[in-house]
């Protein structure tokens, strides 16, 4: 009996850390994913304000 509880804890303990894991990753990218976004906002910008500079002579 207390075999079985102690592998079931076991179990969920790996579970848990898998998730976590998981969780984290999904972290990683999403941040990942919104510097990208943030970087192409930037270069736009740098363009823009070029553009808006020769415009002006």
């Amino acid at each position: 009996m207390f075999y079985d509880y102690s592998l079931a804890t076991e179990r969920i303990t790996e579970r848990v850390t898998e998730l976590h894991r998981e969780a984290d990753n999904a972290r990683v990218a999403s941040r990942l994913v919104a510097a990208r976004r943030w970087s192409r906002l930037a270069s736009w910008a740098q363009r823009q304000a070029r553009k808006a500079s020769h415009d002006l002579g």
